[in-house]
Order: C-alpha cells, then sequence, then structure tokens
C-alpha cells in the first residue's frame, strides 16, 4: 500500500478506534473480546482499504456486527459447555441503586442474542434510525424493528426494574 493510504488509514484508526471499541464492548460485554474484535475488523478493513469509498466507518461497524454474529454460531456448535466467572461477593455491600441497575442492565444484555444486543447497541446507543440499522445490519426495517421490540421485552422480564426508570436515568 503506498503511504497516503497507510496514513489515511492510521488517522482513522487513531480517530474513530475508541468509538469502534466501546461498540465492541457493548456487543460483547467483555474489554478484551471487544478489543479483539475490533482489532480483527480493522485489518478486514485495512485489506480492503483502497476500495472503500466515501466514509469508512459504516464499513468497518458492519464487519464488527457480522463478525460477532459469525462468533455466535460457531459457538453454539461446539460441544464444550463455557462457564461463567464466579462472582466476586466480597463485602461490598452498598452498591447504590443506580450501579445495581447498570450491573443488572448490563448482565441482561449479555443473555440477548448477538442479531438482538447489536440492534439495541445501533438503535440506542448509536441512536441510529430504524432504517439505518437496517442498512447497517443488511436486514430490513420490519426486522429491526421486531427484533428491537423482543429484545426489549425480554429486558422488561429480565430487569423488571427497568420498568421504572427513564432511559436517561439509566445511562
Amino acid at each position: 500500500m503506498t503511504q497516503s493510504i497507510e496514513a489515511e488509514f492510521t488517522a482513522f484508526v487513531v480517530d474513530r478506534g475508541p468509538a469502534l471499541v466501546r461498540v465492541a464492548y457493548a456487543l460483547t460485554g467483555d474489554q478484551q473480546t471487544a478489543e479483539d474484535l475490533v482489532q480483527v475488523a480493522l485489518a478486514k478493513a485495512y485489506a480492503r482499504w483502497s476500495r472503500i469509498s466515501g466514509d469508512p466507518e459504516p464499513y468497518v461497524r458492519r464487519i464488527l456486527y457480522n463478525d460477532r454474529v459469525s462468533f455466535w454460531r460457531r459457538q453454539s456448535r461446539r460441544r464444550e459447555l463455557l462457564m461463567a466467572d464466579l462472582p466476586d461477593h466480597g463485602g461490598h455491600g452498598g452498591h447504590d441503586h443506580d450501579t445495581a441497575l447498570r450491573l443488572a442492565l448490563r448482565q441482561a444484555l449479555l443473555t440477548l442474542p448477538p442479531r438482538q444486543r447489536a440492534v439495541l447497541v445501533l438503535r440506542y446507543l448509536e441512536d441510529r434510525s430504524v432504517e439505518e440499522t437496517a442498512a447497517v445490519l443488511g436486514c430490513r426495517p420490519g426486522t429491526v424493528a421486531s427484533q428491537a421490540a423482543r429484545a426489549l421485552a425480554k429486558l422488561r422480564v429480565l430487569v423488571p426494574e427497568l420498568n421504572d426508570v427513564t432511559a436517561a436515568e439509566v445511562l
């Protein structure tokens, strides 16, 4: 690759890398997995950088979402049963209500299927429209709406305290 393309790619990574890691973290729930997901997406984008026209960020984000969904599908075929880390039951005692609610929401988000989680990340974390979300995920707007409705309904069941607060209070 030429020096100008490398410089352009490097500038993109420096400028948008932290935002991509935040989105990946919302998708995976784990910082190291999120960083790995972004690294793989950026490697794939770098290989095609000279052919990407316009804003490269939607292209890289789509790689993120698709890779995460593919990973989930591969995991469902594995015979090995992975166990979660044991919770730390140290003597913390006094989580305030907001922190406890955020932790409960985070755990509930991790139980959602990757496609539903991706829809929620795009719609509510990134504040994208239904049409934009559909374009990023390569599906129809109706699919986005139904996936969001199912995901929100499941979150309301898993974290009943969410019914009593507004989105601004949680975020």
